[in-house]
């Protein structure tokens, strides 16, 4: 068994956990908070697992360490504190961890990666011997395992499109939806998310694994982006009122452009409320959430992947999946032995040994 910790314990934590406790190969060692009123609460009460798993959780991120976990799911957020997520992962490694995460967009692709970002992880490896592998929470899969596993049924490819498709009126993180992404703010209001060169630092690594298992130059990557008004005002479940002319829907694309066109695509579609921009793409059955492969070519191919979870929240399916990713390839990793991996490395496997054990 491999002994594990879950760091965080928000969307991608909560799922994390469920992850580990199922894995057969993995044993749950702690799992670390930042909030103190969560010290000492059951690790099945804080995922939602419905039972407890006999391990309380702990802000104490140094006693943790001491004790040499051989791997670390760290799902605390990165996108608004970047430095600290780096040196929280580079002390893991330093303590010799396996570390899967989806914080650091910057290592989506390590070859591609800024220099200071890699470097620091690199040396953090070195010393400790532990190993990386990032995938998104997007989820990463449906951005690079997914599309070129589908790329090879067809015989000729035009376009290589990923969409993902998203109601965030079921989404439990106000910060990120509201301040992020914008939603429910004047039009005018310039979010962090959607500024100049942020979605080809978020997804650009993506693209550049895409072209480089197709065996393909991009010559650039560029972006567009487009936004809408809500009509009228809406109040969600989670995060209250969005009223009505701010924004309420984004469509961007980061496209990887070959020989100056765009062969390559990563795309969102989200909205606070399905009623906004109804004229863009939707989930096939009109539900929340879907990430989709589109193959124009020949054949033309289209595959959907809709997922739910903590009930029927297609968000927390998003999460779950993402979490899967990374929690499932942690026997694989501990295996390989130090370094820094990409979803060109690490194999998705069949989730040997849980069929029925629900």
């Amino acid at each position: 068994m491999i002994p594990t910790v879950v760091w965080g314990t928000g969307n991608v934590g909560r799922a994390a956990i469920r992850a580990v406790a199922a894995h057969p190969a993995l044993d749950l060692m702690a799992v670390l908070v930042s909030n103190p009123a969560k010290a000492g609460r059951d690790a099945g009460e804080l995922s939602g697992l419905g039972r407890p798993l006999g391990v309380a959780a702990t802000d104490d991120v140094d006693a943790v360490l001491r004790a040499r976990p051989r791997a670390v799911v760290y799902a605390a957020s990165g996108d608004v504190r970047p430095d600290g997520a780096i040196e929280d992962v580079a002390r893991a490694l330093r303590a010799g961890a396996v570390v899967v995460t989806p914080s650091l967009y910057g290592m989506y692709d390590p070859t591609g990666a800024p220099e200071e970002i890699r470097d620091v992880l690199a040396e953090a490896i070195e010393a400790g011997g532990g190993a990386l592998f990032v995938s998104g929470v997007d989820p990463g899969w449906a951005n690079d395992v997914l599309p070129l596993l589908v790329s090879g049924l067809g015989s000729e490819i035009d376009v290589l499109r990923c969409q993902e498709i998203f109601d965030y009126s079921t989404y439990d993180q106000e910060e990120a939806v509201r301040d992020l992404i914008g939603m429910g703010h004047p039009l005018d209001h310039q979010p962090l998310m959607l500024a100049e060169g942020i979605p080809t630092m978020i997804w650009g690594g993506q693209l550049r694994m895409m072209a480089r298992a197709l065996g393909a130059a991009l010559d650039g990557i560029d972006e567009t982006l487009e936004r809408r008004p809500l009509e009228e005002t809406v109040r969600t479940a989670t995060m209250g009122e969005f009223r009505a002319g701010t924004q309420g829907a984004v469509r961007l694309e980061v496209r990887g452009m070959v020989a100056g066109e765009p062969r390559i695509v990563v795309e969102h579609i989200t909205r606070i409320h399905p009623s906004c921009a109804p004229d863009w793409p939707t989930p096939p059955d009109g539900g929340a959430g879907a990430h989709r492969v589109i193959v124009e070519g020949r054949p033309r191919i289209e595959v959907t992947v809709e997922a739910t979870d903590e009930g029927e929240n297609r968000a927390a399916g998003g999460n779950a999946t993402a979490a899967g990713r990374l929690v499932n390839a942690i026997d694989w990793l501990a295996e390989a032995g130090p370094g820094l991996y990409d979803a060109l490395d690490v194999p998705l496997r069949p989730a040997a040994g849980r069929l029925g054990k629900r």
